[in-house]
């Protein structure tokens, strides 16, 4: 099996993370890092053994795939020249800043017929994926998700840098069209709200209460799920899942008897476990765990509580 060529498109915070992935995943070739900042490319590329670039488009007609990691504003644009020359693309969320971008985006990726995965990690957080087959039509899910202030990603408000996470679990979950989104948010340290709560109504009934801040003083990632006979808590942060569900029989009388099922499931690499299934997507010839049209209904949910935040 040939080597894959990667690449990685913007090498801050998170793009050194995908960029040490690459690095480290066998038949799989870092042909170079890219990034605004000469020195900081140079910085990385050392320390990974590769080819520090400048510009993105040097480095069509040497790779295959790449991970896009700027900001933002640039997804479009960058993923954009990838896609129209047939590589493979990994694009951080939220997949652009609008709609019609994300279109053109899924449109040019149909066309070529490359993979084109949106970076929702939370997806192969082992809370998540421990779930398995549990998850029967939810009725009311709360969702919590609160951090530190901190100056990186900032380039959008709270909706689009941490709730969109959750937005992009639950319509995954829920399986249901949006119905209606009530939504409430301030800014606090910066000019776009640091801090918002929305409420979702689905078609099929089920309602999510979703809450993010980045203006905590601590880091809490919680969702609780109740659905018929049962009560799910996943704690992605901690990586624990609990499943209380209702069991045969009668504790005591009028009372149902309850099985709970407590797991604590230890430490993991959900950014490798995500690279990993790009590749094995490219590879495979096989739709992405976390597609295009993934990343753009959860865009097009997010827009939709900024939205509702604009009507307060």
């Amino acid at each position: 099996m040939s080597a894959l060529r990667a690449a990685v498109i913007g090498v801050g915070y998170l793009g050194n993370f995908h960029a040490q992935k690459y690095a480290a995943l066998p038949d799989v070739e870092l042909v170079g890092v890219v990034d605004s900042d000469p020195g900081r490319a140079a910085q990385v590329a050392s320390a990974l053994g590769t080819t520090p670039y400048g510009d993105h488009r040097e480095l069509i007609g040497r790779v295959d795939a790449v991970s896009v990691v700027v900001p933002t504003q640039f997804h479009h644009a960058v993923a954009r020249d990838f896609l129209s020359a047939g590589v493979h693309v990994l694009i951080e969320k939220p997949i652009t800043v609008t709609i019609p971008e994300a279109d053109e985006l899924i449109a040019i990726a149909d066309e070529k017929k490359v993979v084109f995965q949106v970076g929702h990690l939370e997806r192969f957080n082992p809370a998540l994926v421990a779930l398995g087959d549990v998850l029967a039509e939810p009725l009311f899910i709360e969702s919590v998700r609160i951090a530190p202030f901190k100056p990186r990603g900032t380039d959008v408000n709270v909706v689009l840098d941490l709730m969109i996470h959750d937005i992009d679990i639950i319509q995954h979950i829920v399986g249901s069209p949006v119905e209606r989104i009530d939504a409430i948010g301030a800014p606090v340290f910066t000019g776009e709200e640091d801090i918002a709560n929305a409420r979702i109504l689905f078609e099929n009934g089920c309602v999510a209460n979703v809450t993010a801040s980045r203006i905590s003083l601590k880091s809490e990632r919680k969702m609780r799920i109740f659905q018929r006979d049962a009560y799910i808590t996943l704690d992605f942060q901690n990586r624990k899942v609990l499943v209380a569900k209702k069991g045969s029989g009668e504790l005591f009388p009028g009372v149902p008897n309850v099985k709970v099922d407590e797991r604590e499931l230890g430490e993991a690499d959900a950014l490798k476990s995500e690279i990993e299934s790009f590749i094995a997507a490219i590879r495979e010839g096989s739709r992405p765990q976390v597609s295009g049209r993934d990343g753009r209904m959860a865009l097009e949910t997010a827009l939709e509580i900024n939205t509702a935040l604009g009507r307060r």
